[in-house]
Order: C-alpha cells, then sequence, then structure tokens
C-alpha cells in the first residue's frame, strides 16, 4: 500500500530573496525580482532584464576553498537544502542517511564555468583549463555537495528535461517516498543563466521580453531569464506526524509525458495529458482543483496553448479556476522554475494566500482564466496542480493537497 507523502521542509534562493520568508513575503506583494542585468554589460544584448539573485556573496556560505569548488548554481542549490532541512528539524541518524534520497533538476549545470572556461581558452588564448572545469560544470555538483555536506549516501541523482527539469525531479523522489524505496528525499533545483554566450543564446531565439514578463496579458512581449533554487524535504505523514515536524501540504499526484509534436512549440493535447495523468495518480477529479500554478512564459505560444489546454481537462470548472504565473516575480529559472513553483505553490495552500500573476495589464481573449491579475488573493484552497512544459515537449505536473 502506497504511503502518503508531505512536504515538511522548504528553501529558497531567488531574485526575490535568499530565503523562504523574503520568497513568500516578495510574492504576496506582487513584488518582481526582474531588474536591469548587472552581471552583462549594457549594450551586449537586446533585452536588459533579467530576475538576478543580488547580493550574493559565496564566502558568507562556503569558505574560499569550498567557494571554488562550485559553481553559482551548485552553490544555490546547497543554500537551498540546507534551509529545508533545517526547516524540517531533520535528526540524522546513519540509517537515515542510507534510506534519503536527493533528486534535484538542472537544466545547464554550470553555465557560468563554462562561459569562463570558453572566454578563456579562445577569447584570451589561454591555454591551460581549470582542473575543476568539468566537476563545476556538471549538472549533478549541486546533488552531489548536498550529499557530501549531510553525509547522505542513498540514491542521489540529477535530471535534465529543460524547463520541466525540477518538476521531474520532485515528482520521482514522491514516488520513491510514496513507494517505501526511501524514507525521505530533499528535491528541488538550481539553476545560474546569466552568462553572455547562453544569454546570447537565449537572445537568438526571439523569446526575451524586452521589458518585463507580463504573463497572459494581451501585451506580453516574452519571458525574462531568472536563477535560483528551491528544495523540499519530503517524507510520509506518518513520519512527519510521529516526529511532529512542521507540515506544508501533501503531495498526492505526479503526472508526466512527452507532446511527441515540435522541439520548441508547445502541445494543448501534450500539456493535458500530463495534467490528467497527474490527477489520475492523486486519484482527484478535475473539479477537486481550486489553482493551478501556470508555467506562464508570458511568451504568445505558451501562455495560450496553456490556456487551451486547462480548458481541455477541465472543461467549464476552468471558469472556476485559480491560476497564476509567479515567473512574472521570478523570472524564469529554466530547471529550476517547477522547484520554485512547488514551493510557492506550496506556500499558498499553507497560508491561504494565492500568489497573483504580477505586471498584467489587459485580458487576452485567448488567455480567458481567472489568472489572479497583480494583487495576491486570499482563498482556502484545498487542491491545486503546478505545471511545467519543457522544450522539447517534455511535460511534468504535480498535485498538492492543504493540510
Amino acid at each position: 500500500m502506497n504511503a502518503r507523502v508531505v512536504v515538511s521542509g522548504v528553501g529558497v534562493i531567488s531574485a526575490l530573496g535568499h530565503n523562504r520568508q523574503e520568497f513568500w513575503e516578495s510574492l504576496t506583494a506582487g513584488r518582481s525580482g526582474i531588474r536591469p542585468l548587472t552581471s552583462i554589460s549594457p549594450g551586449l544584448l537586446r533585452f536588459e532584464n533579467g530576475a538576478e539573485v543580488r547580493d550574493w556573496d559565496p564566502l558568507r556560505h562556503f569558505d574560499e576553498k569550498e567557494a571554488g569548488l562550485l559553481d553559482r548554481f551548485a552553490q544555490f542549490g546547497a543554500i537551498a537544502a540546507r534551509e529545508a532541512v533545517a526547516d524540517a528539524g531533520v535528526e540524522w541518524s546513519a540509517e537515515l542517511r542510507e534510506e534519503t534520497a536527493i533528486v534535484t533538476g538542472s537544466c545547464v549545470g554550470g553555465q557560468t564555468t563554462e562561459d569562463e572556461g570558453f572566454v578563456n581558452l579562445y577569447q584570451k588564448n589561454i591555454p591551460r583549463v581549470n582542473p575543476l572545469t568539468i566537476p563545476r560544470t556538471m549538472e549533478n555538483a549541486a546533488a552531489s555537495r548536498i550529499s557530501l555536506e549531510m553525509g547522505i549516501v542513498g540514491p542521489t541523482y540529477t535530471i535534465s528535461t529543460a524547463c520541466s527539469s525540477s518538476n521531474h525531479a520532485v515528482g520521482q523522489a514522491f514516488w520513491m517516498v510514496r513507494s517505501g524505496a526511501v524514507r525521505m528525499a530533499i528535491t528541488g533545483g538550481s539553476e545560474a543563466v546569466f552568462s553572455l554566450g547562453f544569454l546570447k543564446a537565449w537572445e537568438a531565439m526571439r523569446v526575451v521580453s524586452p521589458d518585463t514578463c507580463r504573463p497572459f496579458s494581451k501585451d506580453r512581449k516574452g519571458l525574462i531569464l531568472g536563477e535560483g533554487a528551491a528544495m523540499l524535504v519530503l517524507e510520509t505523514l506518518e513520519s512527519a506526524e510521529a516526529r511532529g515536524a512542521h507540515i506544508y501540504a501533501e503531495v498526492v499526484g505526479f503526472g508526466m509525458g512527452s507532446d511527441a509534436f515540435h522541439i520548441t512549440q508547445p502541445s494543448a493535447d501534450g500539456a493535458a495529458r500530463a495534467m490528467r495523468s497527474a490527477l489520475s495518480d492523486a486519484g482527484l477529479k478535475p473539479e477537486g482543483i481550486g489553482y493551478i500554478n501556470a508555467h506562464g512564459t508570458a511568451t504568445q505560444a505558451n501562455d495560450a496553448t496553456e490556456t487551451a489546454a486547462i480548458r481541455k481537462v477541465f472543461g467549464t470548472h476552468a471558469d472556476r479556476l485559480q491560476v497564476s504565473s509567479t515567473k512574472s516575480m521570478h523570472g524564469h529559472t529554466l530547471g529550476a522554475a517547477g522547484a520554485l513553483e512547488a514551493v510557492a505553490t506550496v506556500l499558498a495552500l499553507h497560508n491561504g494566500v494565492l500568489p497573483p500573476t504580477a505586471n498584467y495589464n489587459e485580458p487576452d481573449p485567448v488567455c480567458d482564466l481567472d489568472v489572479i491579475p497583480n494583487q495576491a488573493r486570499k482563498a482556502q484552497v484545498e487542491c491545486a496542480l503546478s505545471n511545467s512544459f519543457a522544450f522539447g515537449g517534455l511535460n511534468a505536473v504535480l498535485a498538492f493537497r492543504s493540510r
């Protein structure tokens, strides 16, 4: 018999703050972390804004040698995991360390390190490559660091499925705890994308907004890239209650699938299939969902397609759904997006407040949902979905229930 799985700890670092409290306060205030980029010289890109983690000093969290071993994305992942584990009040034993999984998501791994290496090699003609380049760039660097820091020797791995990476990670961690394969999991994702080469590649796709991120608004012009990390501690309800742990919400379902349609264009059928799969896994009817944290990238194609997918799944109930995209505030953090949005969803259920879609100006007939424009809304919602739909047509959806 499957166990019930709950979230007993969360940790976040993002453009909205360096911890979960700052993150939540910014979300509920509708305060955007999107600002002019500081890590890239002005004039090098067609777009000027991003959702950067501000005032980041790794030496506040790592000694100099440790910091040198870790790319920015891995530093973020470790910091978020530390906060989540402390929040959960985990007391490690040798047995628990063997029976805990670490499952993380990252789309591009150590992009900052990789870009610096190429600049040195090709632009500055420095033939000697940093010997730490490989361990700094590997996508599993954050997962491995968490394992090393906490002495966790259970299953530890990283999933890379573009923008669905951390939803896939959380979903698989949930299944592992539910099935009894492990007692506990630390799961989420981390990303650091602000290097010139990578940003030029995004510029070439012409999907980045010249100003800000306006999901579902008729005048939306594209996504805004972000960085950061979020981690969740998952364990069985029985375990959490036995040790008196604080419970944020219950994870009740996970669904995933592939569009088999197009490498970059979204498919309403594929997105709908993943949502239905999550509902089926959770044993929920569509009418049981009250809130959706949307993928909501603010591109013309995504928002219209996601709206169509929601209507395919929910029918007339879609008119009663409350939907928002928190990417309007923390940016699109690619492989970390699902984790940040899972935490946003869990905190929304726990606190009875739904975060808004910020920067919203004008209704769009092809996005005809209640998108909670600009102001957070007090609402007691029993169940919610968190959507991630990635390039390559890879979709992953999580379902949560309030506690």
